[in-house]
């Protein structure tokens, strides 16, 4: 088989490694051909806050611990570097960085999804008449053809989160970058692009269709960056990297790196490679994140579906001659919020939380109305806490902000049901909150659906080892994915979802007294 890469006197290459490149955590896998995990390694990401509402990662310190992770993982496991059969890296999605062709030198450090200083950008093109107009155009289009290639730019809307409005920022505002880009001497690269150059060494120069689909700049149903774009931003077309299968032989890490060159076999953005690691591979498949933010994720096949009210169309995978496309929803501060609240002493542990929200009955009409990061429709929504009380405790203030994960979970949901004209099948929860009982059975009484939890919460690892496994002939198909699917616990409704009414309401109305601040 292709994956028992051996070498003299070298033990045969048995083993996955995956590894996920979070926005708060860095974490590495090791696999055996059972999925279960033989080693394991973490670092904390750590961002920078050069000024209010900007987020950077620096690259030398990505770099550094990525490459340890990956060497603690393999240690942990017992392993040598050449029983590695294949690499699979997971990475946050629109997170960029540009850099200088000929001396590899990055102009700027990486601007994170999470970074808003487009946020005047974005309110500006929002407002405008020209994206009125294209909107207008977009939607005679499909309606007169009936093309789903017509679809994304009829509902198109920019966000901070994505990679488009920053990226113009970059040539407004750095000088060298642009000035590099003029002399095609600019290269563009999301986190995984940035990590496979100085893997290579510089060699190789790629991303993948997932990674690309989730920056803005990408148009998922011709699966080329989009020219047209780019001219209304002012964003050369020459900064881009070639776009590649997300499971596909990408090259070998140089060997002075892990003194073996492993594999490079599968590049995935997180999400996407979640929902492969959740084996949801058929149209309906749903799957939910809830880790730094929340995700919805639901598998359409061939079908390119889009939505006025914040749903996005992405590519999932591509595979050879396969390419599944999804359809996301997304929702800022899960973890994000339940970090602060530890931050400033709610609580000591995370795992206190759920039995502090079941000590109270209700939240005594306390809302937490989340807004750290920017939201996709508000990028000057409000965070704060509303219904405040004398008699308001710390329980009720967990509670409350708990409460307001499963409420955006059901708003999610009522519009994928609304707007994906495809039956949900199945529903599968993933992220650090899925661990958190209270939340998941709150959610499934709100939508009135089963939602199952996986024995690993790791998803996005697993699933780029998944797709380094089928690059590498470690595993042979996603039949047999499937059969390595362990469920950790099944969550079925309890209450009506109507017992939730007053307190959703409420919460609604906190949040209509936030937007816009």
């Amino acid at each position: 088989m292709p994956c028992e890469r051996q070498e003299s006197g070298a033990p045969p290459a048995r083993y996955v490694v995956g590894v996920d490149v979070g926005s708060t955590v860095l974490k590495c896998h090791v696999y055996d051909r059972a999925a279960a995990v033989r080693g394991s390694s973490c670092r904390k990401v750590e961002s920078i806050y050069p000024r209010p509402g900007w987020v950077e990662l620096d690259p030398e310190v990505l770099w550094s611990q990525f490459v340890g992770v990956i060497k603690e993982a393999v240690q942990v496991a017992g392993l040598h570097m050449r029983q590695i059969a294949g690499l699979g890296i997971s990475t946050q999605r629109a997170t960029f960085i540009t850099w200088h062709k000929r001396t590899g030198k990055p102009f700027h450090n990486f601007i994170s999804w999470q970074d808003s200083r487009s946020a005047e950008l974005v309110n500006s093109w929002n407002k405008s008449l020209l994206l009125k107009v294209v909107h207008v155009i977009f939607t005679i289009l499909h309606f007169l053809t009936g093309n789903d290639r017509y679809l994304a730019p009829s509902v198109l809307t920019f966000s901070t989160q994505q990679a488009s409005m920053k990226l113009s920022w970059v040539f407004k505002n750095i000088y060298e970058a642009e000035e590099a880009a003029k002399k095609n001497n600019c290269c563009f690269g999301t986190v995984d692009t940035w990590l496979l150059y100085r893997l290579t060494k510089g060699s190789v120069y790629a991303t993948d269709y997932s990674n690309a689909s989730a920056t803005g700049i990408f148009e998922p149903y011709t699966k080329c960056w989009n020219p047209t774009l780019c001219s209304l931003l002012s964003i050369p077309t020459s900064i881009y990297p070639p776009v590649k299968d997300t499971s596909f032989n990408f090259g070998s890490a140089d060997s002075e790196i892990f003194g073996a060159p492993i594999p490079i076999m599968a590049m995935v953005a997180d999400q996407q490679s979640a929902v492969f690691g959740e084996c949801c591979f058929h149209p309906g498949d749903a799957k939910l994140t809830m880790g730094t933010g929340g995700f919805w994720n639901v598998n359409t096949g061939e079908r390119l579906f889009a939505s006025r009210r914040g749903l996005y169309p992405l590519i999932g995978w591509k595979i050879g001659e396969e390419v599944v496309y999804l359809t996301e929803g997304c929702m800022s501060d899960v973890g994000t919020a339940i970090k602060w609240a530890q931050d400033i002493n709610l609580f000591t542990n995370v795992d206190e939380t759920e039995k502090m929200a079941r000590s109270v009955v209700d939240s005594q009409g306390v809302c937490f109305v989340p807004g750290f990061q920017v939201s996709v429709n508000d990028p000057y929504l409000c965070a704060s806490f509303m219904g405040l009380k004398p008699s308001t405790t710390r329980n009720h203030l967990v509670r409350a902000i708990l409460e307001s994960v499963a409420f955006r979970n059901k708003q999610l949901y009522d519009i994928i049901v609304k707007d994906v004209r495809i039956p949900l099948r199945s529903i599968r929860a993933d992220g650090g909150v899925s661990n958190n009982s209270f939340v998941m059975q709150m959610t499934s009484d709100l939508i009135n659906k089963k939602i199952e939890k996986p024995a690993n919460a790791d998803m996005s690892s697993l699933g780029a080892a998944f797709l380094a496994g089928l690059a590498s002939g470690f595993w042979s198909d996603k039949e047999q994915l499937k059969k390595l699917r362990r469920i950790e616990a099944v969550f079925e409704p309890q209450k009506d979802s109507e017992e939730y009414k007053p307190a959703m309401d409420t919460w609604l109305q906190a949040m209509k007294c936030s937007l816009r601040w």
